[in-house]
């Protein structure tokens, strides 16, 4: 009785293992950052949706992402955070193609990137 109770348990979990696989690239670590080449506008709508979403403190003045204080920097963590709190799934990090997907760590000083 008890194997036939182990094999369905497995049998659930197997795909939820294989989707956390998939948010790995070649078993790295992925971030959400904002391609530089989007426009102020875009970068501003990235930054007010993903804040609407997740928590964006780390951003305000005297936290440890907001220097530098420009566009670039501050949707790069607002994007990242919401990528990596939906699930670091590549949809989660379009934006309109306005989101590029690294596996370069972009932390930096004091700010680091979840």
């Amino acid at each position: 009785m008890a194997k036939a109770s182990v094999l369905p348990l497995s049998l659930l979990l197997f795909p939820l293992l294989s989707v956390a696989a998939l948010n790995l690239v070649n078993g790295q670590k992925t971030w959400c950052v904002a391609k530089p080449s989007s426009d102020g506008a875009t970068l501003m709508a990235n930054i007010n949706y993903a804040c609407s979403q997740v928590d964006c403190r780390v951003l305000q003045v005297g936290c440890p992402c907001f220097s530098p204080d420009n566009l670039i920097n501050h949707a790069s963590i607002a994007m990242n955070l919401y990528y990596q709190c939906k699930g670091r799934n590549k949809w989660n990090c379009d934006f309109k193609n306005s989101g590029l997907i690294t596996v370069s760590d972009p932390s930096y000083g004091s700010c680091v990137y979840e």
